[in-house]
């Protein structure tokens, strides 16, 4: 299963990287819900995900991410991830995430914390 993981992060950071919409919504089902934040309103099927992601999109190389996954069953994987901005703050993350049988998100929710406080 740890590939599927890998596979994955590797398309997400692609598609942080690119902001390009086909790199985006090759990540996740029509369906999916993507929440910024546990409890707010979930962005809701893949062209809502396009749409907020390139809303709030970095700038290509202004930002460093690592990982690893903590936590991974049939249904569901924990990743834990830094995120360090170049000209900015460093962010500690935990994502929770469902896929697909074809290893597509059906669900994402990130947690995220700045280091700097």
């Amino acid at each position: 299963m740890a590939s599927h993981i890998d596979q994955w992060l590797n398309g997400y950071l692609r598609a942080w990287q690119s902001n390009r919409a086909n790199d985006i919504r090759a990540l996740f089902t029509e369906d999916a819900e993507y929440r910024t934040e546990p409890w707010v309103q979930p962005w809701r099927g893949v062209d809502a995900i396009v749409d907020g992601w390139l809303e709030r999109q970095d700038l290509p190389g202004t930002a460093e991410f690592t990982w690893s996954v903590i936590a991974e069953t049939d249904a569901v994987t924990v990743v834990e991830g830094k995120t360090t901005y170049r000209d900015g703050p460093t962010y500690s993350n935990l994502w929770v995430i469902s896929f697909d049988a074809n290893g597509r998100a059906r669900s994402f929710t990130e947690w995220w914390m700045d280091q700097s406080s």
